[in-house]
């Protein structure tokens, strides 16, 4: 079977992260090990897991009282600080979802049939009141999607080791450039797609996807959702995040790159033109043409 590190960072997650921890040790046609950094917390998340790894070998915690303040630094030092060399893929879990029982050995089954290094897919988002809706990540990839969206759902990636060894070297190297970088997945999926490693995005939806008032990050849909996305529009800050996800993959001195990263009105214009390359689904493509020219009108766009 294959022999999967599942990597889990955790932030006052105690009242769900025991259902999360049963399914993913629920995988079938794998074996599993699970890795887990808790964020300084209050609720009692380090001393629940700590008694879960004392109840099961399986379940390895690393040392406590570090303060991330967000989930993607959480994610950093574990990738950084776990070894990865007896592992055939690493796969990354959040402390709220709920696996089915075929997640992970679906992954490894597409990775190998494609040839590929990273996989991802589509989830099924749930309420507390019963509802659930599909979140479609799978559309077809194009040229420069990477440098501004991640791949769906970071807790639905899985890499192979080959792929989680040179990110893990990677992130070494650039300590403290991608600490102001604020969604790993979205750094995860534009490393590997810069450096030419394939990524598979499944249409298969193995995961429950949990959301309520404490998400990081949650399902984009909804009034609520679209205005905070658009916020993060009209401040700049997706802009300044993709100029710095740019840089830190090693695409700074792209030609496409170079022309709008500096953030000139021109640059940003062009950028706009660019969009049926830049996102993967049409509403995105158009959500992101007026988005740079909104930006490119009110100068909120310089780091």
């Amino acid at each position: 079977m294959p022999t999967i590190a599942v990597i889990l960072a955790a932030y006052n997650g105690s009242i769900w992260i025991q259902e999360q921890i049963d399914s993913i040790f629920a995988q079938e046609d794998v074996d599993v090990r699970l890795f887990v950094s808790v964020d300084a917390s209050s609720d009692g998340t380090e001393a629940l897991v700590d008694r879960l790894a004392a109840e099961d070998g399986r379940i390895v915690v690393l040392p406590h009282g570090q303060r991330f303040g967000g989930a993607a630094p959480n994610f950093y030092r574990l990738v950084k600080d776990v070894d990865f060399a007896a592992f055939d893929y690493i796969a990354l879990a959040d402390q709220d979802d709920i696996w089915l029982k075929h997640k992970l050995s679906r992954a490894c089954a597409v990775l190998t049939a494609a040839g590929a290094d990273a996989y991802s897919s589509n989830a099924t988002a749930f309420w507390p009141d019963g509802r659930q809706m599909l979140i479609e990540k799978s559309q077809p990839q194009v040229k420069w999607d990477f440098l501004f969206e991640a791949a769906g759902p970071g807790c639905t990636y899985v890499f192979s080791q080959k792929l989680a060894v040179e990110i893990q070297k990677h992130l070494m190297l650039k300590w403290s450039e991608v600490q102001s970088i604020g969604l790993h997945d979205w750094l995860f999926y534009a490393y590997a797609r810069a450096n030419g490693y394939r990524w598979v995005i499944d249409d298969f939806s193995g995961i429950l996807y949990r959301q309520h008032a404490h998400n990081q990050v949650g399902v984009n849909a909804g009034v609520k959702a679209f205005l905070h996305r658009f916020t993060k529009v009209i401040n700049g800050w997706g802009f300044i995040q993709a100029s710095k996800i740019s840089q830190a993959v090693g695409l700074a001195d792209n030609p496409f790159v170079s022309r709008w990263s500096r953030g000139s009105r021109t640059g940003l214009l062009y950028l706009g033109l660019h969009s049926h390359q830049c996102r993967r689904r049409l509403r995105d493509q158009v959500f992101f043409f007026f988005s740079c020219v909104l930006l490119s009108v009110s100068g909120k766009h310089k780091q």
